[in-house]
């Protein structure tokens, strides 16, 4: 792997660290709800989607 790929990867680990910390996570914590979902529960997984993808991305990038 290329060393911009785990640079990439490396600075997307961290950033969810932080995003996924509590006291930024509760953030969204609130009584609203989203598509029916609460606000709290949407924010969390629609990071944990978007960091997948990026992760595939990244991982496509390198292999091709």
């Amino acid at each position: 792997m290329k060393k911009r790929h785990e640079q990439k990867l490396v600075v997307l680990s961290i950033a969810l660290f932080l995003v996924f910390n509590i006291p930024f996570a509760l953030t969204f914590n609130s009584d609203t709800a989203f598509l029916g979902v609460p606000t709290f529960y949407f924010s969390i997984f629609s990071v944990w989607l978007l960091s997948i993808i990026i992760s595939y991305i990244v991982l496509k990038r390198h292999y091709e």
